[in-house]
């Protein structure tokens, strides 16, 4: 990105809520999926610089975002994968959302390192089985997504005798940069990331987008200073960061 789009992008997200400059600041809960913590660490600080409002993030996987959101705890606004919407205790905490953004599937390897082929179904079968080891996270949207993936391939003995698994989205770029793992596979937005390198998509006919919608809780307190987050992230300034990240923005 030039100095000059960085610049602009940044006065877009410091103007966007120039208005709010005298509101009372509130102290928002988000729940956020675990594959947007560099994206929204990106864009946390420029939203509570420009309104005043302070953020409390919490990043988790699918599974433990959906209790969160079923606990009773208090949140005031959620961006998360969409399968959190899938689960009815949890979709009932949500007020209607909107799509924030969505991102596909690929592979990395570390930065340096030779990038096997895997532009054909046929390529990235070999690619996989010829590994020596794999890292992902199971336990989640994108997780579950891999695991189905290796099933209908007919590999997913193999792989499961290779993978190195991780328990949040921030131990698989660490695995693959200290040589814990050959191979990464997961959601661009985590792979897009320094010291490894993005081999390429998954080939169209097993790529998948995951989408994650953005939605105020349904009691929260803080209304408006929420609703003012999703606009903020939603903005045309935000979509440049979002797409520096792999990602490609939603449209409302």
């Amino acid at each position: 990105m030039s100095l000059i789009v960085a610049a602009a992008s940044m006065l877009g997200l410091s103007t966007a809520l120039s208005p709010m400059s005298g509101a009372h600041a509130a102290e928002l809960r988000v729940l956020a999926g675990g594959s947007l913590r560099s994206l929204l660490t990106d864009l946390g600080p420029k939203f509570e610089q420009a309104s005043g409002h302070k953020l409390v993030i919490h990043f988790d996987t699918t599974p433990n975002l959906i209790k969160a959101a079923s606990s009773g705890e208090p949140f005031d606004v959620g961006v998360v994968p969409i399968d959190v919407f899938y689960d009815a205790d949890a979709k009932a905490h949500f007020a209607p959302p909107v799509e924030f953004a969505r991102v596909g599937y690929g592979v990395a390897v570390r930065s340096g390192a030779p990038k096997p082929d895997i532009s054909t179904p046929a390529a990235f079968k070999k690619t996989l089985l010829d590994a020596k080891s794999i890292t992902f996270l199971p336990a989640s949207a994108a997780g579950s997504y891999i695991l189905r993936l290796f099933e209908r391939l007919g590999i997913e003995d193999e792989m499961r005798a290779k993978t190195v698994a991780q328990d949040q989205p921030t131990g698989i770029v660490p695995a693959v940069v200290n040589g814990d793992a050959e191979l990464a596979v997961f959601v661009n937005s985590v792979l897009t990331a320094p010291g490894i390198d993005i081999v390429g998509p998954f080939p169209a006919k097993y790529q998948q987008e995951l989408v994650f919608p953005a939605a105020l809780a349904v009691d929260t307190k803080q209304k408006e200073a929420a609703k003012a987050f999703i606009d903020f992230i939603m903005s045309p300034a935000a979509a440049v960061v979002v797409k520096a990240k792999g990602m490609t923005p939603g449209k409302g």
